[in-house]
């Protein structure tokens, strides 16, 4: 008689062993909360409009240039001064494309002869004009406010050519090269505003 009770506890005992390994990994998936993975339209609506980046398209004779990580830095820094400016992904564009134009968005210091005046920074903003002291000018978040300050007083701007708009704030001697740098400033703030 103890070894038929032996047999059927052990029996009854091999049953839940067998019953909880093949129930157990199931029950344990069945009370997991699915994993919830961002719908493909989510990720998409993301990025910035092109429409919003370029409202007049890109101009023909487009330039571009590889950046480095401090370049991108720079991207980023413009990026989140915009932000903290309160102002939207074209003032983005308009800075980073000036940005270009002036500098490839190097924070550059004096560079003796080959300097502008006492041009500095990664806008080329200069101390004698009243941009700010040189610590100022080369801190890129003081001189990406500084660059959008100049950008919010100029009636329209978000309407005009980034060129115009770029030109009135800076003053440049070369007006139109600004607008070659608009497609690949379109492509940083859509691939940075939300990184």
């Amino acid at each position: 008689m103890n070894s038929m009770l032996r047999k059927s506890v052990l029996g009854i005992a091999g049953l839940a062993v067998s019953g909880g390994l093949v129930a157990g990994p199931v029950a344990a998936f069945a009370d997991a909360a699915p994993v919830a993975s961002a719908p493909v339209a989510a990720v998409q609506a993301e990025k910035p409009d092109t429409g919003k980046l370029l409202p007049h398209g890109a101009p023909a004779g487009q330039s571009h240039v590889d950046l480095n990580d401090e370049q991108v830095g720079n991207v980023k820094a413009i990026i989140a001064a915009t932000k903290k400016a309160g102002m939207d992904e074209r003032a983005a564009v308009v800075a980073i494309a000036t940005a270009l134009q002036e500098s490839k968005l190097e924070n550059l210091g004096h560079l003796g002869d080959r300097n502008d005046h006492d041009s500095q920074g990664l806008f080329q903003q200069r101390p004698s004009s009243g941009w700010g002291t040189v610590e100022q000018i080369t801190d890129p978040e003081y001189s990406t406010l500084a660059f959008l300050k100049g950008l919010k007083q100029v009636d329209g701007w978000q309407d005009m050519p980034l060129t115009k708009a770029a030109q009135t704030v800076q003053v440049s001697a070369y007006p139109d090269h600004y607008a070659q740098w608009e497609q690949q400033a379109a492509d940083l703030v859509a691939e940075h505003w939300n990184s």
